[in-house]
């Protein structure tokens, strides 16, 4: 699922769209909510601290009153008991209301005279600090961010009793009455947070919901248009996909006047283009190998007639002189070679029509390599090339067409033969259950990077300037690949410079058959042998040397250097 994912977040814009919009959305939201909870906080406790202070003050007033009216002995205790009664408010407790706890001073500590409150509110909900500030002399303290202690356990012994607590504030004062015996009396107002807090939990719940609502919102928004952009874009993707797969009267259709319209519009009239294009370089295609084909038809005509006087002229040139005898010989030449050339357009102008038949039959694939080793081996020598054969002993049997594994063959030997430098050659052949490979390997001035891709195209050479002792035409290697395909098979090309070269051959052992693989790598063992020994010497490795096949695209990338 989450590699399902992540292609879906790679591969789709509106996924990438709205996942960050629900993500900063998110954020921003979160943010935003925290900072109005934090201001309401804040201007909730203000407002709630200011009204606290004001009736603290008023209620401070009154008991000085009431305690300045007192005449006589008097008890204290019940005194004080009976102000604190009159300055409580008629409910209070956790509900959002207030309580009052009043001492007497004895000789500089504090005589608690109410253990428990109203709605069970301890005064020991009264902080130290507080009590600590007030016995300094200080006239009045606020304490804010308290707790406020409530026994809910009733009569019950205080180990067992079920405490609960909520946010308050508390404020404390003393004052010294003037009564007859100048007593100073404290008094603490403990007021409830509770229904600021309720407040702010609604608040924080009304925050939350109405985020989710805005986050949702929002993605959904994003979501809508993101897909009125992307539709489109998807639709020219699909139809970009039937244009290259052939199908070029695929068009988008615009729908209103904006910049996605005029987007398809411009895509329909490129598609047009290309489709004029494609067709216009098709008939010339199609003109072109009609001329190849016509040419190469018309001209066997006068090529078998001039032939057969030149074969009179150079039966008879030794009654020449030494001038007219070499002409002939010239002549002799030359027309073999445009003879060859001949047979190559002719059999490529077969492969472009089509009409290229395969010929397929039983054959051992050794008995192949031998004739054309036996054939090729006296240009081998000549070069100074000695070719060695790897075979197994038993057959190798294949469906195949003969004659054109054997011109497939002479072509790679000829080639490693023209530019193996001298060089040893080997040709290699293995074989299983589903094909046979067949590489020819040459150690002679090898590939450019990037030239083992081009070798199959039609007249390319790799060094037109370098002189040549047999002639090529450049159609050798492009029929040999047109072959190999036409077999099911392929031929593949590696080369590095100054390594040499490998072409290697795989051909299906039963006809109609796709290779799919190789039992012999394209890159040769000896030269993956000597770049890890160059790498295990501290040399820096070369570049890497290219592998292709006809057709294919190689892209070069250097080899990471030893540290």
């Amino acid at each position: 699922m989450l590699r399902r994912l992540t292609q879906r977040w790679r591969r789709s814009i509106q996924v990438r769209v709205v996942s960050s919009t629900l993500v900063v959305s998110a954020i921003v939201v979160a943010l935003l909510g925290f900072v109005v909870l934090q201001q309401v906080k804040e201007g909730l406790i203000q407002a709630k601290l200011r009204s606290s202070v004001a009736e603290e003050l008023l209620g401070v007033s009154n008991a000085r009153t009431l305690l300045s009216s007192a005449t006589g002995t008097v008890d204290v205790q019940a005194l004080l008991q009976e102000v604190v009664q009159n300055l409580s408010p008629v409910q209070g407790g956790s509900d959002g209301g207030y309580e009052v706890v009043g001492y007497e001073l004895v000789t500089g500590t504090a005589s608690r005279t109410q253990p428990a409150l109203n709605n069970g509110l301890l005064a020991s909900s009264v902080p130290k600090k507080l009590t600590d500030a007030v016995n300094a002399g200080n006239s009045q303290y606020y304490y804010t961010y308290t707790r406020l202690l409530y026994d809910n356990g009733g009569s019950s012994p205080a180990s067992v009793r079920s405490l609960s607590s909520y946010p308050g504030i508390v404020i404390g004062s003393s004052m010294q009455v003037p009564d007859n015996s100048f007593n100073t009396y404290q008094f603490y107002y403990l007021f409830s947070l509770q229904q600021q807090q309720q407040t702010l939990a609604l608040v924080w719940r009304t925050l939350l919901l109405s985020g989710i609502a805005l986050v949702v919102l929002l993605a959904g928004i994003a979501w809508l248009v993101t897909r009125q952009v992307v539709t489109p874009v998807r639709m020219a993707a699909r139809i970009a996909e039937r244009l290259a797969d052939g199908r070029l009267q695929e068009r988008m259709k615009p729908k209103g006047e904006d910049d996605l319209a005029r987007l398809a519009a411009s895509f329909n009239k490129m598609a047009e283009s290309l489709q004029r294009q494609i067709r216009r370089l098709e008939e010339l295609s199609r003109i072109q190998r009609r001329f190849v084909s016509d040419v190469s038809h018309e001209l066997r005509t006068p090529l078998t007639t001039v032939r057969m006087a030149a074969d009179v002229l150079h039966e008879a040139r030794a009654d020449f002189d030494p001038a007219s005898a070499r002409s002939a010989e010239l002549l002799q030449t030359q027309l073999d070679r445009f003879e060859s050339l001949l047979g190559d357009l002719l059999e490529i102008s077969r492969h472009d029509a089509g009409a290229a038949s395969l010929e397929a039959d039983a054959v051992d694939v050794r008995d192949l390599v031998r004739r054309v080793v036996d054939a090729t081996e006296p240009l081998a020598s000549r070069r100074g090339s000695v070719v060695t054969l790897h075979m197994p002993d038993e057959p190798c049997i294949c469906e195949a067409d003969g004659r054109r594994v054997e011109r497939i063959l002479r072509n790679l030997l000829v080639n490693a033969a023209e530019h193996g430098e001298g060089g040893p050659i080997g040709v290699h052949v293995v074989a299983d259950d589903d094909v046979v490979a067949i590489a020819v390997r040459d150690h002679g001035i090898g590939l450019r990077p990037g030239e083992s891709s081009l070798v199959f195209n039609r007249f390319w050479r790799a060094d037109p300037a370098r002189a040549r002792t047999t002639g090529g035409t450049g159609l050798g290697l492009s029929i040999a690949s047109e072959d190999a395909r036409l077999h099911g098979g392929r031929l593949q090309a590696w080369g590095e410079r100054g390594k040499g070269s490998q072409f290697l051959l795989t051909l299906p052992r039963l006809a109609g058959a796709v290779v799919m693989r190789s039992p012999i790598p394209v890159e040769p063992e000896d030269a993956t042998r000597e770049e890890s020994a160059e790498l295990g010497a501290g040399q820096p490795a070369a570049r890497r040397p290219t592998v292709a096949e006809p057709g294919s695209i190689v892209t070069l990338k250097a080899r990471a250097r030893r540290d």
